[in-house]
């Protein structure tokens, strides 16, 4: 976590924003509907990127069918943004209560990560986004009242740098709110996670990637994912090769009553000796699964395809 000092804008910024988090979840997700239909048919953010990112991954679906998942995508992606509000304000132990009877995020089988993670040094945790991937810090409290627990001190996520230092401070606040007063220290940016790595090694981590980013210039390698030539970073995977991780895709899927679940599908538990591109193509396997079961269910604004 970074320890430079937060300017005062971004401490009144910041406050604003508890404030309205601390608003019922319900009060947001009524005004993420709300949103959906500003963002998506009166400003028209990027319209035209989420409608060609879909008609190139669902060849086979009418023009028809691909406008309604477009329109159920903006009511998806608006209320990634207002529930990420409330979330910020998950903060102690009253917002860790707070977030724990709010049922946002309930995982499946708790007991699959929890054995693998007893029986393996270190777990890689593959993401991508889906469900509502700024939820991450409060992995400890959808497992509340379950055999898991995994320690914040723990935990590692990565994260892209933003180019606003504005927002760079807000959401490096904002993501990991319920554990930043519990030892959580591993709010690390993809620039930096290889270091933080190597001086981790002999410590029993979790690292949470999200790995469906769009690899940096020059690096990566080619796959078929929804039916399409896309370049994939082989990052994380690598990682987990070079240490011996247990590798573990979190299937993040929406629930019909709201909310979402979490299910943890292990790809293996012991990645040295494998090949890393293999392992990604894992990974990308079950992502494209999840997308055909919930084709709404995924960041479409983003210019995956370059």
């Amino acid at each position: 976590m970074s320890k430079e000092r937060t300017s005062p804008g971004t401490r009144i910024a910041e406050g604003l924003l508890h404030l309205q988090g601390r608003l019922p979840l319900g009060y947001h997700r009524w005004w993420g509907r709300r949103l959906a239909w500003i963002v998506g048919s009166v400003f028209r953010y990027r319209r035209d990127v989420v409608m060609a990112n879909l008609v190139r991954c669902f060849p086979d679906r009418k023009y028809e069918d691909l406008q309604a998942i477009g329109k159920r995508f903006y009511t998806h992606f608006t209320t990634v943004l207002t529930e990420m509000i409330w979330f910020g304000a998950c903060r102690g132990p009253k917002g860790r209560k707070r977030l724990h009877e709010s049922h946002i995020v309930e995982l499946t089988n708790p007991e699959e990560l929890r054995r693998i993670y007893e029986t393996c040094p270190q777990i890689m945790l593959l993401q991508a986004h889906t469900g509502n991937w700024e939820l991450f810090g409060g992995f400890n409290q959808y497992a509340y009242g379950t055999s898991l627990y995994i320690d914040p001190s723990a935990l590692a996520v990565t994260y892209h740098r933003m180019s606003s230092p504005f927002w760079e401070t807000v959401m490096s606040h904002n993501r990991p709110a319920p554990v930043l007063d519990q030892g959580f220290h591993g709010y690390v940016a993809s620039d930096n996670i290889l270091r933080f790595v190597l001086e981790n090694k002999e410590k029993k981590f979790l690292y949470n990637f999200i790995a469906d980013q769009y690899p940096y210039s020059g690096t990566g390698s080619e796959m078929d994912f929804m039916h399409q030539k896309t370049r994939v970073t082989t990052a994380a995977a690598k990682l987990a090769v070079k240490l011996d991780m247990a590798v573990v895709y979190l299937r993040y899927q929406c629930r019909e009553e709201g909310g979402y679940s979490i299910t943890f599908v292990p790809i293996t538990e012991h990645a040295g000796g494998q090949d890393a591109l293999e392992i990604t193509k894992q990974y990308y396997q079950l992502l494209e699964e999840d997308l055909e079961r919930q084709p709404w269910n995924y960041l479409w604004t983003h210019k995956r395809w370059k």
